[in-house]
C-alpha cells in the first residue's frame, strides 16, 4: 500500500483545430497545382494554335495577293462561304483597289466555350500605296484553321 504512483503526463486534448487546418491547407495546395495545371495545358493549347492560325492568314492573303480567289475561297469557313458564292468572292477579291501586299502584325488565340478562335491582325496594302490594319477571324473547323468573317 505504500508504493507510491509513477509520474504520468495528464493526457492532451487532441487539436481537431490543427488537423483540420493541415488538412485545409492540403486541399487548397491540391486546387492551386489543379489551377495552374489547367492553366499550362491552356498555354499549350493557345500556343499550339497560334501557329496554324498565322499559317492560314498568311496563306489566304498570299493567295489574294497573288490573284488566286479560288484557293483562298477554300480557306474560308463555312459561314462565310455560305454568304459569298465563289464566283462573288473572286469579283470581290478583283475589285479596286487590290490587295498588293500584306504583313502580318499580331496574332492571338483565345479559347471561347472551350473552342479555340484566333485573331490575327494584318497591315493590308492596296493599290496606289495605301495601308490599312484589318482583323482577320480565324476559327477551327473541322481539324483545319479557316478564315471566317470580313477579312476586307
Amino acid at each position: 500500500m505504500g508504493a507510491e504512483q509513477p509520474w504520468t503526463r495528464p493526457a492532451r486534448p487532441r487539436r481537431a483545430v490543427r488537423t483540420g487546418l493541415v488538412l485545409g491547407g492540403f486541399a487548397m495546395a491540391l486546387c492551386c497545382v489543379g489551377v495552374a495545371g489547367l492553366g499550362v495545358w491552356n498555354l499549350q493549347v493557345v500556343r499550339q494554335a497560334s501557329g496554324p492560325v498565322r499559317e492560314t492568314a498568311d496563306g489566304f492573303f498570299h493567295e489574294v495577293a497573288a490573284g488566286d480567289s479560288d484557293r483562298a475561297y477554300d480557306r474560308l469557313c463555312a459561314d462565310a462561304r455560305g454568304r459569298w458564292s465563289r464566283i462573288g468572292f473572286a469579283g470581290w477579291v478583283g475589285t479596286p483597289p487590290q490587295v498588293r501586299g500584306y504583313e502580318i502584325v499580331d496574332v492571338s488565340v483565345a479559347t471561347r466555350g472551350g473552342r479555340p478562335r484566333g485573331t490575327v491582325t494584318v497591315r493590308v496594302t492596296r493599290d496606289g500605296g495605301g495601308s490599312e490594319e484589318r482583323k482577320l477571324p480565324v476559327v477551327s473547323e473541322d481539324g483545319k484553321w479557316r478564315v471566317c468573317g470580313d477579312p476586307f
